[in-house]
C-alpha cells in the first residue's frame, strides 16, 4: 500500500532524517520525496510503502513530532496594495499600524511611477480572517488600500506555506472536498517536481495550473459561453457544433428525431451543456442518448457516464474501463501526464461511464504496423462512415469517422483547426503543453497519422471537423 505524506520539517539540520528514521523504524520503504526550499521552506512530500498497520502508525509517529500538516489552519499570505504619497516617510504609518496587528510581513515591493503616489504592495502573514478585516478597516483611514487576489499575482510571497495558500487559492475558485484538496495539493507537487527534472521552471508549473484552474471555473454558470454553429451535412441531416471554452468539442447530429453525439467535454460542464441539448432537441428527455467518443481523454469523455450507450473503439472501451476501477487509464501510465490528469480529474469533477454501456465495436488484437488502419463501419441516418483507428500517436483507442459520399470528417485530436479556435480555447489550450509538455503521445506519430488523414480525403470540398476549434473547409482537387 502506497500513501503520500504532506509533512511540515522544521527548518534546521536532522530534520528529514528524524522524518526517515520515523518510517525506517517502522518498516516503511520510501519511494518518493520533493522538496524545493526555494518554493516552500517546510513543506516536503514524501511517498511511502507499507502496510496498512505500518502506515497507521506512521500517522500517529508524524503527528507525536509535528510533523503532519494541519488542514484545519486558517493561515493565510494577504497581498495588500497601499497608495501612499511619494515622499520621505510616507509609509512608517502603515508599518506602524501592521505592528500594532503582530502581522509578520513576508514580502514587500515598491518603486516609483513618476506620480505623486507609488504603490506600495506588501503580503502580510494572516492567521485570524476577523483581524485582517478590522487591519483594513484601520488602514484606509491611512490611504487607499487594494486587497490582491492572490492567483493574480507572479510572485511567491510567503515560502513557508506556499502549497497551502496556492491550492487553497484554486479551492475558493472551484469548490473542492478536503479530500480532493489533498490530492490536488499533492499532483500539484508531483507536477512540479516532474517538470523541475525536464526543465521547466516550478514557477511556470504553478502559473499554469492556477491559470487553468481560472478558466475552468470563469466559465461556469451564466458565464459559459460556447461557440455554438449549424452545418448542413444532408437534405435530411445538419450536425450542430458545441464549442466550450475549455474542453473538447461536442458535435450533435440530427436527423428527424434521431440524434447522435460525437464527443461530450468536461464533467463539470453537465448542468450547462445539458440545457443546450435540451434547447437543440425538444425531445431530449424521452430520447435514447448515444455517442461516440473518438478517444479516452477527460475532455472528450467528461460526460460519457449520462448517456444510454456509449460507442467506441475497444482499445478506448478498455481505458475507460480502467478507470471506472480505480486503476490507470492510458493517460496515466505516462509520468510525464499523469499529474496533470490527476489534477483534470479533480478540477472537473470525472467520472467514467459505466463499463457496461460503452460498446467496443471497432478495433484489433493485433499490433498496428501503418499510422492508420480501417477498423469498421458506423451508419447513422443517412450518413456512412468508415472507422479508421490511428496507431496512438495522440493517444491509444483514437478514431477518425470519414464519410466518404458526404465529404464528411470526424478527426477527434488527431487534427485541430488552430486557426479556428476562440481566443478563449486558444488560452484553454496553452496550459496543456506546459503541464504535460506535450498533448501528444508521440508527437512525431500523430503528425504522420494527420498527413494520412487528409491523405486519404477524395477529391471534392470537405468538412473536417477536429475537436477543439471550429469546422475546417478543405478542398481537393480531382487534377492535383
Amino acid at each position: 500500500m502506497k500513501k503520500t505524506y504532506v509533512t511540515t520539517m522544521p527548518n534546521h539540520i536532522g530534520a528529514f532524517l528524524k522524518a526517515s528514521r520515523c518510517f525506517a523504524g517502522l518498516g516503511i520503504n520510501i519511494t518518493r520525496v520533493s522538496y524545493n526550499k526555494a518554493i516552500d521552506t517546510h513543506t516536503l512530500f514524501i511517498d511511502a510503502e507499507g502496510t496498512p498497520e505500518q502506515l497507521k502508525r506512521a500517522d500517529i509517529k508524524l503527528g507525536e513530532i509535528g510533523y503532519l500538516q494541519n488542514d484545519k489552519s486558517n493561515n493565510s499570505i494577504v497581498l495588500i496594495e497601499f497608495r501612499l504619497k511619494d515622499e520621505p516617510g510616507s509609509v512608517t504609518d502603515v508599518l506602524s499600524l501592521i505592528n500594532e496587528f503582530n502581522f509578520n510581513i513576508s514580502y514587500i515591493s515598491s518603486q516609483e511611477n513618476g506620480t505623486d503616489y507609488q504603490l506600495f504592495k506588501m503580503g502580510l502573514y494572516v492567521d485570524d480572517a476577523e483581524k485582517i478585516s478590522v487591519f483594513l478597516a484601520e488602514a484606509e483611514k491611512l490611504c487607499r488600500v487594494r486587497v490582491i487576489d492572490y492567483n493574480h499575482t507572479e510572485k511567491i510571497f510567503d515560502n513557508s506555506i506556499f502549497y497551502n495558500s496556492f491550492v487553497q487559492g484554486i479551492t475558493s475558485n472551484i469548490g473542492l472536498s478536503d479530500e480532493m484538496r489533498e490530492k490536488l495539493l499533492v499532483n500539484t507537487n508531483l507536477a512540479m517536481q516532474t517538470l523541475d527534472e525536464k526543465g521547466t521552471s516550478p514557477y511556470r508549473t504553478f502559473d499554469s495550473i492556477g491559470k487553468f484552474a481560472e478558466l475552468i471555473a470563469a466559465s461556469r454558470g451564466e458565464r459559459f459561453s460556447p461557440r455554438i454553429s449549424r452545418h448542413k451535412l444532408t437534405e435530411n441531416t445538419e450536425l450542430v457544433l458545441i464549442e466550450p471554452p475549455c474542453g473538447s468539442n461536442t458535435a450533435i447530429i440530427k436527423s428527424g428525431e434521431e440524434a447522435l453525439f460525437i464527443d461530450t467535454g468536461y464533467s463539470c460542464y453537465r448542468e450547462e451543456m445539458e440545457a443546450i441539448f435540451r434547447k437543440e432537441l425538444p425531445n431530449y428527455s424521452k430520447m435514447k442518448k448515444t455517442a461516440i467518443v473518438t478517444h479516452a481523454d477527460l475532455d472528450h469523455a467528461g460526460l460519457l457516464y449520462m448517456f444510454d450507450e456509449v460507442f467506441a473503439s475497444k482499445k478506448t472501451a478498455e481505458c475507460l474501463k480502467a478507470e471506472y476501477e480505480g486503476r490507470k487509464g492510458f493517460r496515466e501510465t505516462n509520468p510525464l501526464h499523469e499529474p496533470y490528469i490527476n489534477i483534470c480529474k479533480i478540477l472537473t469533477g470525472y467520472q467514467p461511464p459505466e463499463p457496461y454501456k460503452v460498446k467496443a465495436l471497432w478495433g484489433t488484437e493485433e499490433q498496428q504496423e501503418a499510422p492508420l488502419v480501417q477498423i469498421g463501419f458506423f451508419d447513422f441516418a443517412d450518413l456512412h462512415f468508415e472507422v479508421y483507428e490511428g496507431k496512438g500517436g495522440h493517444l491509444q483507442g483514437e478514431i477518425v469517422l470519414i464519410d466518404y459520399a458526404h465529404n464528411i470528417v470526424f478527426t477527434g485530436d488527431i487534427y485541430i483547426n488552430l486557426k479556428g479556435l476562440t481566443s478563449e480555447q486558444a488560452a484553454y489550450n496553452r496550459h496543456a503543453p506546459i503541464l504535460m509538455t506535450s498533448v501528444d503521445t508521440d508527437p512525431k506519430l500523430c503528425a504522420l497519422e494527420r498527413q494520412t488523414v487528409i491523405g486519404r480525403l477524395g477529391s471534392g470540398n470537405w468538412q473536417i471537423f477536429g475537436a477543439h476549434g471550429y469546422k475546417k473547409d478543405y478542398s481537393v482537387n480531382a487534377e492535383y
